[in-house]
């Protein structure tokens, strides 16, 4: 009986020990002291350039410029033309009766807003010797002309003008002053597309001179200014 006792005592004392044990538990809680990694739960810390505001994309450079290439086929930026050069007139003055007369020719055109239609002002002057006497032509005349622009600074122009003329000396056949018509046209080469120019025309030149018409060849080659 003695020994029965005291192995209940010694089971009572290990069942409340145990007991205590669940009751109270570690401090700090167990996931803290867990020998269990798995069970460890771990918080990131944010870094500081988590605050700081999106960086601004860096901006594109802007592509180098490159120099300007000559633009061909373009009417170039100037409103006036002179023109002056050498002219030769095939000058039919009466049927049978012809003259060669060699002189200038300078002309002014005034070209608005720079474009294909302008204002047209021209004089020519030519002379020969006709039977030991010198004569003269002359014809001042304005009109309207029209231009076109090609490659590598040419420019093809055409132009319609009228007014009048003048021969001398007085012949028996009427007088000195008729009316004047010309219709031609020309080129103008312009090699490095600048202010100058080289220019050729032809033009017929009508004049109405012994009460007859008289149809002239007129050819001119000279130079051009522009601005």
């Amino acid at each position: 009986m003695r020994s029965a006792a005291l192995v209940l005592g010694a089971s009572l004392l290990v069942f409340a020990g145990g007991a205590a044990a669940q009751v109270n538990p570690p401090t700090g809680g167990l996931l803290v002291h867990s020998e269990l990694p798995a069970l460890a739960v771990a918080v990131p810390t944010p870094s500081p350039a988590a605050y700081l505001p999106p960086a601004t994309p860096a901006a594109t450079p802007a592509p180098a410029a490159t120099d300007r290439q000559p633009v061909y086929g373009v009417l170039q930026d100037f409103n006036f033309q002179i023109y002056g050069g050498f002219t030769y007139v095939r000058f039919y003055e009466l049927p049978g009766i012809t003259g060669n007369l060699d002189g200038f020719n300078v002309s002014v055109v005034y070209y608005p807003h720079a474009g294909h239609f302008g204002l047209d002002g021209e004089f020519v002057a030519a002379f020969a010797p006709q039977n030991g006497v010198g004569t003269t032509l002359d014809a001042g005349m304005g009109g309207g002309r029209f231009r076109l622009s090609g490659p590598r600074g040419i420019e093809v122009w055409g132009h319609a003008l009228a007014g009048g003329s003048h021969f001398s000396p007085k012949t028996p056949y009427g007088g000195e002053g008729a009316f004047a018509f010309e219709a031609g046209g020309g080129v103008d080469l312009t090699p490095s597309h600048r202010r100058l120019a080289y220019r050729v025309q032809a033009d017929m030149l009508g004049t109405y001179f012994f009460s007859t018409y008289q149809y002239n060849l007129k050819l001119s080659v000279g130079l051009v200014y522009k601005f």
